[in-house]
């Protein structure tokens, strides 16, 4: 994969970005999904915070319950992302969310919190992204459809993406103008800190 990416055969970057998807999802089938994170609530950067933006895992992801109930369970607001439609281009509104399974809607393999919208995304202290991977310089690959890079450059916070301790590199990935890094990122292991 990444011999074709060197290869010196045009490739864009979506189309980069793309390949490496199908890769690193591949990979990802065989890693552990049970570990919890919850060693994060123990981070300064959660400990201090009163808002935390965080999502519900799905399919291969690392597992978010655990650490979502532990931030819920030490007091903290939890907001979880919405996709909206609303506009040209497909974004997240964030909603707080009280823990209550009864208050997540389906949206295809994804759960979604039901309630208003929180338009002040100041308030939000941490946010906990999901990424298939991570390079040196705290780019994140993510799922593909852009929503977290739009969001995050909206928000003024200490940004944690969770992986598996084999989703990092230290060659770059393919990075585009809209494409945000990371402050961390957190395995179920440890916690790395970029900036």
């Amino acid at each position: 994969m990444l011999e074709l990416l060197k290869s010196g055969i045009d490739v864009n970057l979506g189309e980069q970005k793309s390949l490496l998807r199908k890769k690193y999802r591949e990979n990802r089938r065989d890693l552990r999904r049970d570990l919890p994170y919850t060693h994060l609530i123990e981070c300064p950067e959660i400990e201090n915070a009163q808002i935390v933006a965080s999502y519900i895992s799905y399919g291969d992801e690392p597992n978010t319950d655990e650490l979502n109930r532990a931030i819920l369970e030490s007091g903290k607001k939890l907001l979880l992302p919405r996709i909206t439609s609303d506009s040209q281009e497909p974004s997240l509104d964030w909603v707080f969310w009280n823990g209550d399974r009864e208050q997540l809607a389906s949206r295809g393999k994804i759960l979604e919190p039901v309630g208003p919208r929180e338009s002040n995304l100041a308030l939000i202290d941490v946010v906990i992204a999901p990424a298939l991977h991570i390079d040196s310089q705290g780019f994140r690959l993510g799922q593909g459809g852009g929503y977290y890079d739009r969001a995050l450059s909206e928000i003024n916070a200490w940004i944690v993406a969770l992986i598996f301790p084999e989703e990092t590199s230290a060659e770059l990935l393919p990075r585009e103008s809209h494409d945000v890094a990371v402050n961390a990122y957190a395995t179920y292991e440890k916690i790395v800190r970029f900036i």
